[in-house]
């Protein structure tokens, strides 16, 4: 037994996105050591719920709603990036193109985009060798002073990588992965992520595509319309009956070496 904290403890949470209702009374709770997949249509809530757990949205305030991330209601944005990084293809796309490898990792330490101006100065030597080091372990350190436009898609995702390993997190959300990554960055950046779940970190991938999700992954969350669908064991969630019926149309699956690939059914709607 253990008294180890969740990861994101979330009951009765209403949460609005803008002026759209997105979760009512969402419950969910994610441990510390699972490896797990948010997986749903676009529109069913995956990036709401990625946002709240990254702390840029937060549920209606009733007495009864609980949202806790490592058993805390409040974080302070630049301490939960230790415990939990984010990559993302929006975050990637924030970056103005004359930004280096070695300023998008710097700028993890201070959630920031980019190290420009009075913040220029708060970066110290410290800081540089992780991010360095970082570049190193990523396979793109003689990247480091590369400004972003004259990299492929696949070495921006691993900036954006680096940027959130240099602290070191437990835990990474890795949102959409390999979206606008061709074969070859896809299946290098995927076994990227494997390797990190194989040495001890936990990994959240959310995505609509179920070749994102790696051999590790333990779990899965099935959302549709601000709901979850179904939960549990991958093999139990991702069948072609309850992806048919998320997704609304007719839905093939098939298991190969720990990856699951979707294709259409017989009768799939053109």
């Amino acid at each position: 037994m253990t008294n180890e904290v969740p990861l994101v403890e979330i009951r009765n949470a209403t949460i609005w996105r803008g002026t759209t209702c997105v979760f009512k009374d969402l419950n969910l709770i994610i441990e510390q050591h699972e490896r797990v997949a948010i997986v749903g249509p676009n529109g069913s809530g995956k990036t709401t719920l990625l946002k709240a757990m990254n702390r840029e949205l937060y549920p209606v305030a009733r007495p009864d709603t609980v949202f806790r991330i490592l058993g805390r209601d409040q974080w302070n944005v630049w301490e939960l990036r230790k415990h939990i990084g984010l990559v993302s293809q929006d975050l990637q796309q924030r970056y103005t193109p004359t930004t280096t490898a070695l300023e998008v990792v710097v700028s993890g330490f201070h959630s920031s985009i980019g190290v420009h101006g009075t913040l220029a100065k708060r970066v110290d030597q410290q800081q540089l060798d992780a991010a360095h080091t970082t570049l190193d372990e990523l396979g793109i350190g003689s990247l480091a002073t590369t400004p972003l436009r004259a990299m492929s898609t696949g070495q921006q995702r691993r900036c954006i990588l680096a940027r959130a390993l240099v602290h070191k997190p437990h835990t990474l959300i890795l949102d959409e992965p390999t979206a606008g990554l061709d074969f070859a960055a896809s299946f290098d950046y995927l076994q990227r992520i494997q390797a990190l779940s194989a040495a001890g970190r936990n990994i959240i991938v959310v995505t609509h595509h179920l070749n994102e999700i790696p051999p590790a992954i333990d779990r899965v969350i099935l959302l549709q319309n601000g709901r979850i669908a179904a939960e549990g064991r991958k093999s139990e969630v991702l069948t072609e009956t309850q992806l048919s019926d998320v997704y609304e149309t007719s839905i093939r699956v098939t298991e190969i070496d720990g990856y699951y690939l979707a294709y259409p059914g017989q009768n799939a709607k053109t």
